[in-house]
């Protein structure tokens, strides 16, 4: 046996078949070479034997089955012969095992590839990589940021101008229709109005749609724009030695003023601590109460004339966009249909369609992906059972059947655009939330445990959480209600947090915790309180030293000196 070549050989072994007629008492016996291991037709083979040696028909089924006992029977032979030579060839050592393992190895790369799609990187892998390599270049970071700023003041324009005439016209059909209203009976009828109504509707289409183009023309060229400058500075940048700016080529001309750096925290309050987790294998991670706008914490801030303003923050999110330090933000919605947007979802779509989105789809065009893969999700819920027991039966079967989101279900979507988070988890909730008698089991929660689930999957190392559930304070959260709905989000935190720890992945570095603007000082206060309480808070040693103790230090210090250098001379 000679290597591993040998397992591809060919044994040739004679099959024999004997058969006998009624006129003709003696038996025919034929033999025919056969190559074994047999890789073709054995019925194909019986009825070659049958043309080749002009056997009757009636003895093709007795034939074949003959056939068949004898390549199966002399297979086994010759793999098992094969078996043994080869461990003997172990044993005497007559064979390299680096030729086994090499062989192996082909067979294995060429049975994988056979299952592959060669095709090299996508165009967005090439750009996300020609992205990160410019944003993490020195000067280059300054570009990117004047580039997307100039972008988005000139959708900002456009905007500004379709929302003034589509206010103005919305002021000229009412006065329109206010008038034909106050004439009704006298000089309009209810045909006229109607009439009336239908074109002011058709009237608002067609700007809406005019405006709606020029918006999407432009974004598809500052796209295309932005993309190919990229991808000319990588270029120009490896091929230049020393120092390399990209500001020249700027597609939205040369930096005039620069930029300003804002020295104002997008947070009214905000306390900060470092807690650890774990008994055995302890974690640290950041936790961060704040009170703040939580559209401020995605709203990039522009001034009139053109000068860019933006936080520290903003930075951060521009060269973490393709890392594994993603930011990641909750988003609590009170509507289950993606194709109606109110409250603060309306206000969030309109902060994403403010400027273009250079590395991902549109918002909208995220969303229909979201709907087209949610019938799927729904035909999952009906055979996964209850996913709750603060739920009814009759809630828990109603949820079931409905083909819409419910309380609790979670969509993600990504942004480049938005200035201080990466990927939004939009939750969707609802009435249930306000009273103060929920507890771990509610849909929402669970939605938050499986919000953290997927951070520490994706390379989500910050995360924030409304701490009250809500974005927004009412008159009905009294201090109590505020101090144990808090209590509910940070004990459930914690336990969620020290699940996803133990089941691997990324880690959660920093967990903040939002509370809404306005909230009073003195409710901050107690909600900062409460983090030692249930967390594990590091604290740092002091060490105090008295006047006294720390000159009789100085002074033992000086003497040991001049004893060293006295006895040196």
């Amino acid at each position: 046996m000679n290597g591993t070549k040998d397992y591809d050989k060919k044994y040739q072994e004679t099959f024999r078949y004997t058969f006998a007629t009624l006129k003709i008492p003696e038996s025919y016996i034929i033999e025919v070479p056969v190559d074994i291991p047999f890789e073709g037709s054995v019925n194909e083979l019986s009825h070659r034997i049958i043309n080749g040696f002009n056997l009757p028909l009636y003895v093709i089924e007795e034939l074949s089955s003959e056939l068949q006992k004898f390549i199966d029977k002399s297979s086994i032979e010759v793999y098992n012969r094969q078996t043994v030579e080869a461990i003997d060839c172990i044993k005497n050592e007559t064979i390299e095992v680096e030729d086994i393992v090499k062989y192996w190895e082909k067979a294995f790369k060429e049975e994988t590839f056979s299952f592959t799609d060669n095709k090299g990187p996508s165009n967005d892998q090439l750009f996300a990589s020609a992205f990160h390599k410019l944003a993490h270049s020195g000067p280059s970071l300054d570009a990117i940021l004047h580039i997307e700023y100039g972008y988005a003041q000139a959708v900002q324009d456009i905007m500004c101008r379709k929302s003034r005439q589509v206010k103005s016209l919305t002021k000229t059909q009412t006065e329109e229709m206010n008038y034909a209203m106050d004439g009704l009976n006298n000089y309009s009828t209810e045909e006229d109005i109607n009439a009336l109504a239908l074109k002011h509707f058709d009237d608002q289409t067609l700007i809406q749609g005019k405006w709606n183009s020029r918006l999407d023309t432009l974004k598809q060229e500052q796209r295309t724009g932005y993309r190919e400058w990229v991808m000319k500075s990588v270029e120009e940048m490896q091929g230049v030695d020393g120092l390399y700016s990209p500001i020249g080529n700027s597609p939205v001309g040369v930096v005039a003023n620069g930029f300003t750096i804002s020295n104002m925290s997008l947070y009214d309050m905000e306390e900060s601590f470092t807690i650890h987790l774990g008994s055995q294998m302890k974690s640290t991670h950041n936790i961060r109460i704040m009170s703040a706008d939580t559209l401020n914490l995605l709203r990039l801030t522009l001034h009139e004339n053109g000068t860019v303003v933006h936080h520290p923050q903003r930075l951060q999110t521009v060269l973490e966009l393709y890392s594994q330090d993603l930011k990641g933000l909750i988003l609590f919605i009170d509507t289950n249909n993606l194709d109606f947007y109110s409250g603060l979802a309306k206000e969030f779509f309109d902060i994403c369609e403010g400027s273009t989105e250079f590395h991902f789809n549109s918002l909208q065009d995220q969303l229909e992906i979201i709907k087209s893969d949610l019938k799927v999700a729904v035909e999952n819920r009906k055979y996964k059972g209850p996913v709750s027991n603060f739920l009814s039966p009759e809630l828990q079967a109603r949820r079931n059947k409905s083909k819409l989101l419910q309380c609790g279900d979670v969509y993600i979507t990504k942004h480049s655009n938005l200035a201080s988070v990466h990927l939004v988890f939009h939750m969707v909730i609802d009435d249930s939330l306000k009273s103060g008698d929920i507890n771990s089991r509610h849909p929402v929660i669970l939605g938050l445990r499986n919000i953290l689930k997927t951070a520490c999957s994706y390379d989500i190392t910050m995360i924030t959480i409304p701490l009250f559930l809500t974005h927004e304070m009412t008159e009905d959260m009294t201090v109590p209600w505020c101090q144990k709905r808090a209590e509910l989000v940070l004990k459930c935190v914690k336990g969620f947090m020290i699940e996803s720890v133990s089941l691997g992945g990324s880690e959660l570095k920093t967990i903040q915790f939002l509370v809404p603007k306005g909230i009073s000082e003195e409710v901050f206060g107690i909600l900062a309180t409460m983090v030692p309480t249930i967390f594990r808070v590091s604290t740092p040693l002091v060490f105090k030293s008295s006047e006294t103790e720390i000159n009789s230090q100085i002074k033992n210090k000086k003497n040991t000196k001049n004893k060293r250098n006295s006895s040196s001379k």
